[in-house]
């Protein structure tokens, strides 16, 4: 490695967007990958002729400096998918994003009321806002929408009580319940739609998400690249990563180079030698992460619906969404055929975690069948994947403890801190593109 070279720990996403950017500005560096391949969580994976990801992905048009970047790495494997949202929830589909125009109609004029009155009196009555997920929806939505499909929702996905969730789990996806654009849609119509990151139109690679990483391996080109290679210590003097720990073994000069860290931030902590105060490491053990065990059925029929995802917010369900990855891109199934995927968040304590593939199969199968979108004599197949560090669990206060990790890192000179679990935030593909260019263009 040459001098002032980047060393990139993780090969997911996070750093290959900094790996990307460095051999665009003809830095020179080296991603570092515990697994046997890279991109992380963005992967496509294949069962014979099915192709399926890993979770319900989409690539949002929000950056239009990334989308352009993206567009030219991809080329023609980049399309604009036109393909809508809905939530099952009490055996109806309802739009999603939420709409004012479509839940009067699937809720009833005296419900809709009802919430109405509820945001009012949630907001006039409120105390000082307290940072929490389950006060922020129900002062934007009243008691009955916020309950029905917002909090079960995020309990399921986060694994956590709504009021220890920051409020910060929302994003850019809950707006536009509001009394100007419920008028705006009532004179209007859907044309008056708000536009929101989990719309209907967004882009998507040919040959599923994991094109992505896959064009982004071969711009780099291997040589940059090693898989095999887990961090297994980061050693540090006062001011520096000095060198870094190879599967226990190979040590490697970082003296020289500029570090950027992928990994889970808790994770990164714990590997630091000599070791952080007691106070750091406790910030840091109490940041926890969200596992992801995706159920993939391969169906013997056309299509199940018409949806990108359906999200799954009553209880009962023990899965968060399903998709359709035909729906996003016809090659992901073979002609006349279709999969589906469920997602089940949980942690890696939890018995669904180490529940055999044939019981996890059986319990989401029976669920599905029940709601009457599958038959057993249609299924030709199935599959489960389990994915570690799937979410970081935005816990309220979790700023504060990242602030203060945050802190006491700036020390150290040449480190660098991206991605979901670096950074310990809910970002997405073009977050993580955008922290690539500006951590190389910094460092050039």
């Amino acid at each position: 490695m040459k001098p002032n070279a980047i060393t990139i720990l993780g090969g997911g996403m996070a750093g290959l967007a900094v790996g990307y950017y460095a051999k665009k500005n003809q830095l020179p560096f080296m991603i570092y990958e515990a697994k046997g391949r890279v991109g992380g969580n963005t992967v496509t994976f294949h069962h014979n002729n099915f192709a399926f990801d890993s979770g319900a992905h989409r690539l949002h048009d929000k950056n239009a400096e990334i989308t352009k970047e993206i567009k030219t790495l991809l080329g023609d494997k980049l399309n604009m998918i036109n393909v809508p949202s809905q939530i099952f929830h009490d055996g109806k589909l309802i739009d999603f994003p939420l709409s004012p125009l479509n839940l009067l109609k699937n809720m009833g004029v005296l419900v809709f009321l009802r919430a109405g009155f509820e945001v009012l009196r949630a907001r006039l009555q409120s105390a000082e806002f307290d940072g929490s997920f389950e006060t922020f929806a129900v002062q934007t939505y009243g008691r009955d929408i916020a309950e029905s499909f917002l909090l079960n929702y995020s309990k399921k996905l986060w694994g956590l009580p709504c009021g220890r969730l920051s409020a910060n789990i929302a994003g850019k996806r809950l707006k536009g319940l509001d009394l100007r654009t419920f008028l705006m849609e009532a004179l209007l119509g859907k044309k008056a739609k708000t536009n929101h990151l989990e719309g209907s139109n967004f882009y998507y690679p040919s040959g599923g998400i994991g094109t992505i990483p896959e064009s982004i391996v071969t711009f780099c080109g291997d040589e940059h690249i090693r898989c095999g290679s887990q961090v297994t210590k980061i050693f540090r003097s006062s001011d520096r990563i000095e060198a870094i720990q190879i599967n226990h073994e190979e040590l490697i000069d970082t003296h020289s180079d500029v570090v950027v860290a992928t990994l889970p931030l808790n994770y990164f902590l714990e590997i630091l030698e000599p070791r952080p105060p007691d106070e750091i490491l406790a910030l840091a053990g109490a940041l926890q992460f969200r596992n992801l065990i995706l159920v993939a059925f391969f169906l013997d029929r056309q299509n199940v619906n018409p949806n990108a995802t359906v999200y799954f917010p009553d209880i009962e369900y023990p899965f968060t969404r399903l998709y359709e990855p035909k729906n996003r891109d016809l090659t992901m199934s073979p002609p006349g055929r279709t999969s589906l995927v469920a997602e089940i968040p949980c942690q890696s304590e939890d018995v669904l975690w180490s529940s055999p593939d044939g019981e996890l199969i059986r319990i989401v199968r029976k669920h599905i069948e029940h709601i009457g979108w599958i038959r057993k004599t249609e299924i030709i197949g199935a599959r489960v994947k389990r994915i570690e560090y799937a979410y970081p669990i935005l816990e309220s206060g979790f700023e504060e403890k990242v602030q203060l990790i945050n802190g006491y890192l700036k020390n150290l000179v040449n480190l660098r801190l991206s991605g979901r679990n670096g950074r310990f935030m809910y970002s997405w593909i073009h977050d993580m593109m955008k922290l690539g260019k500006d951590i190389t263009e910094e460092i050039k």
